[in-house]
């Protein structure tokens, strides 16, 4: 797919704040208007899938705002989320009690 400046939707992979984690590769597909779906594919093959590689929702972006959003699910776009606060793995915001932040900190 292209982007409206007619450049290809792989040029957005540059714009990724995390790199993929070993043994993964991220993946870029149109999604909506001005957004595009960043997807973490690898890890183990299944025989579900016809032995091609697993495929998750990573994050979402709007390209024309500059702007990363998590998922809710592969269909639904999330809440805006920092470049900072974006895994390797999940844009997915983590959850955590009192104690939890006090322990990884």
């Amino acid at each position: 797919m292209k982007l409206p400046d007619n450049q290809d939707l792989t040029n957005l992979l540059k714009e990724m704040p995390v790199k993929a984690p070993k043994g993964y590769h991220y993946e870029v597909t149109d999604f909506k208007r001005n957004v595009a779906a960043f997807w973490l594919c690898g890890g183990p093959t299944y025989l579900y899938n016809g032995g091609e590689c697993a495929r998750t929702i990573h994050s979402f972006y709007n390209y024309k705002k500059r702007v990363w959003y998590s998922p809710i699910n592969s269909k639904r776009v999330g809440g805006e989320v920092a470049p900072e606060a974006i895994r390797p793995y999940s844009s997915m915001p983590l959850n955590l009690n009192p104690l939890m932040v006090a322990l990884l900190t």
